[in-house]
């Protein structure tokens, strides 16, 4: 059980760098917002596990190829969008709702792509999962809970710094979504 606990916190950083970058952009982040980011997140680190384990290890060698790209394109693409709409934030605090929007990098669509790019890791966990054929359903519950509470940590947290520091941390936010994709990517590549 602790093996699979620290699965989930090694699984979850991403993640949590993520709903910090992305809390860092609402100023005032509502709690229902805080909870849906979290369990999108938590919900993708529980159902790659569970989707590598049963693809097994024959899709190994497919996989391992492209998952590092696509996720530095993913991050690296939201993260440039994030950078572009900092420079378009008004400091005016008067700003309407609907601009304040246009920033908030945790709608449906992107919080899809953040959500499935930090979790292509744990696909391949749950194809090691498979080779030693470890109590998959119990493994993926507990990374998809830790990753959950994690991200519900850095949603508070980055929403503190938000509301300071709202331009800047857009700026910053994006700059951090596509160094975790360098980061990704330079993983795999120089492995």
């Amino acid at each position: 059980m602790l093996i699979y606990f620290l699965a989930g916190i090694s699984l979850s950083m991403d993640a949590f760098a993520i709903a910090v970058s992305s809390s860092i952009c609402i100023p005032r982040m509502p709690i229902s917002l805080a909870l849906r980011t979290s369990f999108m997140f938590g919900f993708f680190q529980f159902l790659m596990p569970l989707i590598g384990f049963y693809l097994g290890v024959s899709t190994i060698q497919y996989i391992q190829k492209i998952d590092h790209w696509v996720a530095f394109l993913l991050l690296g693409f939201i993260g440039a969008k994030m950078i572009i709409e900092a420079f378009e934030i008004k400091t005016d605090p008067a700003c309407s709702d609907d601009e304040k929007k246009k920033t908030n990098v945790a709608d449906f669509k992107t919080l899809f792509m953040l959500s499935v790019a930090t979790s292509i890791d744990a696909l391949a966990i749950g194809i090691s999962y498979s080779i030693i054929n470890a109590p998959i359903w119990i493994a993926a519950l507990i990374i998809g809970v830790t990753t959950f509470i994690i991200c519900m940590i850095g949603c508070e947290f980055g929403k503190r710094l938000g509301t300071k520091f709202e331009k800047r941390a857009v700026f910053i936010g994006g700059l951090a979504l596509i160094g975790i994709g360098i980061k990704i990517l330079l993983e795999h590549l120089l492995s």
